[in-house]
């Protein structure tokens, strides 16, 4: 199989597009989560961690 490369305008691939919007709404979130996932894993790695709880408090 031979890569291909089509260099496009911003605004002007309309591919993209019309694939997200074939999609239905339970289809998109699955795919979106796969993404995040992709991308946390990339980031943070195979290690879990709690999430930062930040507080504000007013001080007089």
């Amino acid at each position: 199989m031979e890569k291909q490369l089509r260099i496009v305008k911003k605004g002007q691939d309309d591919g993209n597009l019309q694939y997200w919007l074939s999609l239905t709404f339970n289809e998109r979130m699955a795919e979106l989560e796969k993404i995040r996932q992709l991308i946390n894993l990339k980031k943070y790695g195979t290690r879990q961690r709690f999430q930062r709880v930040y507080r504000v408090v007013k001080r007089k």
